[in-house]
Protein backbone atom coordinates (compact mmCIF):
# COMPACT_ATOMS: atom_id res chain seq x y z
CA UNK A 1 0.00 0.00 0.00
CA UNK A 2 0.78 3.44 -0.87
CA UNK A 3 1.01 6.74 1.24
CA UNK A 4 1.00 10.20 -0.28
CA UNK A 5 3.29 12.70 1.06
CA UNK A 6 3.40 16.40 -0.17
CA UNK A 7 6.63 18.24 0.09
CA UNK A 8 8.06 21.23 -1.01
CA UNK A 9 11.29 21.91 -2.48
CA UNK A 10 13.07 24.96 -3.01
CA UNK A 11 13.16 25.66 -7.01
CA UNK A 12 17.11 25.21 -8.02
CA UNK A 13 16.23 21.23 -6.71
CA UNK A 14 12.96 20.86 -7.93
CA UNK A 15 14.90 21.60 -11.63
CA UNK A 16 17.30 19.23 -10.78
CA UNK A 17 15.26 16.62 -10.01
CA UNK A 18 13.39 17.87 -13.37
CA UNK A 19 16.26 17.07 -14.95
CA UNK A 20 17.32 14.26 -14.02
CA UNK A 21 13.95 12.41 -14.34
CA UNK A 22 14.47 14.10 -18.35
CA UNK A 23 17.70 12.52 -18.52
CA UNK A 24 17.17 9.38 -16.92
CA UNK A 25 13.27 9.11 -18.48
CA UNK A 26 12.14 8.29 -15.04
CA UNK A 27 9.32 10.06 -12.48
CA UNK A 28 10.19 12.07 -10.41
CA UNK A 29 8.19 10.17 -7.68
CA UNK A 30 10.40 7.17 -9.11
CA UNK A 31 13.62 9.47 -8.60
CA UNK A 32 12.56 11.01 -5.28
CA UNK A 33 11.14 7.55 -3.56
CA UNK A 34 14.86 5.63 -4.79
CA UNK A 35 16.58 9.16 -3.46
CA UNK A 36 14.61 8.52 0.38
CA UNK A 37 15.63 4.62 0.26
CA UNK A 38 19.13 5.23 -0.48
CA UNK A 39 19.49 7.75 2.53
CA UNK A 40 17.63 5.94 4.90
CA UNK A 41 19.91 2.56 4.45
CA UNK A 42 23.08 4.31 4.48
CA UNK A 43 21.18 6.77 7.88
CA UNK A 44 21.04 3.04 8.74
CA UNK A 45 24.56 1.91 8.24
CA UNK A 46 25.71 5.30 9.79
CA UNK A 47 24.24 4.97 13.17
CA UNK A 48 25.15 1.38 13.57
CA UNK A 49 28.91 2.44 13.13
CA UNK A 50 28.43 5.58 15.16
CA UNK A 51 26.64 2.85 17.88
CA UNK A 52 29.87 0.67 17.79
CA UNK A 53 32.24 3.92 18.02
CA UNK A 54 30.18 5.00 21.09
CA UNK A 55 29.91 1.44 22.83
CA UNK A 56 32.65 1.55 25.28
CA UNK A 57 32.80 -1.89 25.71
CA UNK A 58 33.25 -2.62 21.90
CA UNK A 59 36.75 -3.87 21.31
CA UNK A 60 39.36 -1.59 18.83
CA UNK A 61 41.52 -3.05 17.20
CA UNK A 62 44.10 -1.48 14.70
CA UNK A 63 44.29 -2.23 10.90
CA UNK A 64 47.20 -4.05 10.92
CA UNK A 65 45.46 -6.62 13.65
CA UNK A 66 42.37 -6.51 11.23
CA UNK A 67 44.08 -7.93 8.80
CA UNK A 68 46.00 -10.24 10.40
CA UNK A 69 42.68 -11.64 11.97
CA UNK A 70 40.84 -11.59 8.55
CA UNK A 71 43.89 -13.87 7.00
CA UNK A 72 45.50 -13.78 3.45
Amino acid sequence: MSVAISIRLPEKLAKELDKLALATERSKTFLIREAIATYLEEYSDYRVALDRLLDKDDEIIEASELRRRLGP
